[in-house]
């Protein structure tokens, strides 16, 4: 199915449908459902008879045990794949399992989702065993960020996870949250903002008791050269709100111009995190991140990456982490 054939929800439409449901409690209308018993095949060793994974290396917080004594750099696991097949594998029974947990524990799954290369990253939960595992039933899909674009155009992030991953997994249609590409940018996160809002009130999307702030159970980021997250970029003002939950830009240093993206205090709120970064041109953003002479006046956004409450999982090929020296 193409994105622009794909039928799912606006924000706009989410909150509307949501307003019109029962008037019962939150917990009521999101019941946790026994957790199911999922194949061995999913649970076991990444070994097996159709693609052969071997463990990653191994590090926890800095490599070089740079800010390894702070409490920010303990929360940090590094994952280092010799081959990008084995990250996939990797990535996909991670995502599984925790979609499994949330569902157990609240009867939903919110997971926020990036452009770029991480919908490939994502592909092995369209093949068995996840495609039959996972309850897809529970999925609720957001976006990390989005271009200001029709949702098939080339730019949009929206048609590259429907063509990559959306498409090929049943997860009902009104719970995959696009923006509203006829607003403009302004007026498209302030949307996307309030359908978020909508969906707390509904007890959909959970709140940190630490920060306040929406709590998603896996926000999924890739990292672009310049060490930029999201539509979070270097030396932008946008990265420096920290009130609003969705903002937006229309100067992005690299096209399209206008955009919409959660916020950090948003982003670091989440349950869990996974930096999904790969390939030599990334090497020198790594570095950077995992260094411990760090200038709180010159930190890329990747490092304004700070898990509140849970792990930040770095998953990485070799040529990503080249320049730490400890590895």
């Amino acid at each position: 199915m193409s994105a622009s054939a794909a039928v799912s929800s606006t924000c706009a439409a989410a909150s509307s449908t949501t307003s019109r449901r029962s008037s019962s409690s939150a917990a009521s209308r999101v019941q946790a459902t026994p957790r199911r018993s999922l194949p061995s095949r999913l649970v076991a060793s990444r070994t097996s008879p159709r693609s052969p994974v071997v463990p990653p290396v191994y590090a926890t917080a800095s490599p070089g045990g740079a800010g390894g004594t702070t409490a920010a750099a303990a929360r940090k696991k590094l994952l280092i794949f010799d081959a990008e097949e084995y990250l996939a594998e990797s990535l996909a029974k991670y995502t599984a399992r925790l979609s499994g947990e949330a569902v157990a524990e609240r009867g939903a799954f919110t997971v926020a989702l990036s452009g770029g290369s991480l919908i490939k990253a994502l592909r092995k939960l369209t093949e068995s065993p996840y495609l039959e595992a996972v309850e897809w039933s529970k999925w609720h899909v957001f976006w990390v960020d989005e271009r200001v674009v029709p949702k098939d155009h080339a730019d949009s992030n929206y048609k590259l996870a429907m063509d990559g991953l959306l498409s090929k997994v049943p997860i009902p249609a009104s719970q995959i949250y696009a923006i509203n590409d006829t607003l403009s940018a302004e007026g498209a996160a302030d949307e996307y903002e309030t359908c978020l809002k909508q969906l707390v009130n509904d007890g959909v999307v959970a709140i940190s008791e630490v920060t306040g702030f929406p709590k998603l159970d896996l926000m999924l980021l890739g990292m672009g050269p310049d060490g930029h997250v999201g539509s979070l970029f270097p030396g932008h003002p946008i990265v420096n709100e920290n009130q609003k939950w969705v903002s937006y830009i229309k100067d992005s240093p690299k096209p399209p111009p206008e955009r919409i993206t959660f916020t950090f205090p948003l982003v670091n709120s989440s349950a869990h995190i996974a930096l999904v970064v790969t390939g030599a041109g990334k090497a020198g953003a790594v570095h950077k991140a995992f260094s411990d002479k760090q200038s709180s006046s010159d930190l890329l956004p990747v490092e304004m990456v700070s898990q509140q409450e849970g792990v930040l999982t770095w998953f990485t090929d070799k040529p990503a982490v080249s320049m730490l020296s400890s590895i």
